[in-house]
């Protein structure tokens, strides 16, 4: 499964909950990008999760390891 790939939120927590099918499909992607806005909802989910510390440390790592693509008004247009 090669090409371009923009994870939404969903997929990105199936990727933190290491579900194979995800991660094989991923692994044969020439690019993946993670949107600001993806980022924006982890960051509130993993605020308002049980171990938020943890939670937050997995989204920095994503984000540190990834190409992520802001959403401006110009975007959005």
């Amino acid at each position: 499964m090669s090409g371009r790939y923009l994870l939404d939120t969903n997929i990105i927590i199936a990727l933190f909950a290491d579900e194979a099918v995800i991660k094989n499909n991923l692994a044969q992607a020439d690019e993946v990008f993670i949107s600001s806005i993806a980022i924006g909802e982890l960051c509130y989910g993993a605020t308002k999760s049980g171990r938020p510390q943890e939670n937050l440390a997995r989204v920095d790592e994503l984000v540190a390891n990834s190409t992520v693509l802001v959403c401006d008004a110009e975007t959005a247009h």
